[in-house]
């Protein structure tokens, strides 16, 4: 048995540890988005409540958009290839 040795480049791995990461929070970000829109089209919330939902995905969307910048990821380079399946995240 032969040891073999495995060269792992840090800051590669952290900086694709910090892709998966927010590659997660946009999937979780997307179906947060599409549900306040089934509800919003359903007609069963407030105009208030249909204001803060606005606001808030509009925050979440600028939010993301920062911790991008902070760590030197581009949002259209968030995903995940699964095989067969195609990418986790839907491209508009």
């Amino acid at each position: 048995m032969t040891n073999q040795r495995l060269d792992i480049d840090s800051d590669q791995l952290g900086q694709d540890l910090v892709a998966l990461v927010l590659t997660v929070v946009e999937l979780l970000r997307q179906l947060m988005e599409r549900q306040a829109i089934r509800r919003i089209d359903q007609g069963d919330l407030t105009d208030g409540q249909v204001d803060e939902i606005g606001t808030t995905l509009m925050l979440l969307d600028q939010r993301m958009a920062e911790l991008c910048e902070q760590h030197g990821v581009r949002p259209e380079d968030l995903n995940l290839d699964l095989g067969p399946l195609g990418t986790l995240l839907p491209r508009d």
